[in-house]
């Protein structure tokens, strides 16, 4: 029996992420009907709403990023909480990693003697080097969807999956990192509907 057993486990390792990703869709897809069939003030403020928008315009500015992706990005990894770390150690509203945070430093990106790279529950920091993060993969990825997937599983990552050349959407071996692109998406398309004159206008 044991011998029987054992197959099936697998399969079912196989499918259960799957199974993920279809819940996420459907989730998705249920958020999207509910927006839109409420009026968009409500949805602002209780879906998709906006915080420290001046810190985030000037920071994608700087860094040549979209401002709703980083909107986007903040909904999907924290929902606006500044204060919530993973069990990972990613950190504050755009869930960085401090690793990560010091080597926007190394790298030059961010100045490290402007925004202490420990203090990345301060939204102000976290704004910062997140979208210089975001900046730094848009300048050596070639899509957005590459970009919010590396965000997600890192850049080499990507870089492997797309080596076979094609959408990354359908070269991606996280079912974790598909959802993120899915979610990720979404929210992307929902904040530029919402907020069609800019992000301090809403």
């Amino acid at each position: 029996m044991a011998d029987g057993r054992a197959p099936r486990f697998f399969r079912w390792f196989r499918v259960v992420p799957l199974l993920a990703l279809l819940a996420v869709c459907l989730l998705t897809f249920a958020t999207d009907v509910v927006v839109g069939l409420a009026p968009a003030q409500f949805v602002r403020n209780w879906f998709y709403p906006v915080r420290h928008a001046s810190v985030i315009e000037q920071a994608s500015a700087e860094q040549g990023v979209d401002p709703y992706l980083v909107c986007a990005v903040i909904k999907c990894e924290s929902n606006w909480d500044a204060g919530v770390t993973s069990s990972a150690g990613a950190v504050g509203l755009m869930q960085l990693m401090p690793s990560t945070a010091q080597e926007m430093v190394r790298l030059g990106v961010v100045s490290g003697s402007a925004y202490d790279p420990t203090r990345l529950t301060d939204p102000t920091t976290n704004i910062v080097y997140g979208t210089a993060y975001l900046g730094y993969l848009s300048r050596h990825l070639s899509s957005q969807d590459e970009v919010i997937a590396a965000y997600n599983a890192g850049i080499g990552n990507v870089s492997s999956w797309q080596s076979g050349g094609g959408d990354v959407a359908g070269n991606i071996q996280y079912a974790e990192t598909a959802a993120y692109l899915v979610r990720v998406r979404q929210a992307y398309a929902q904040y530029k509907a919402l907020y069609p004159d800019g992000l301090s206008v809403g």
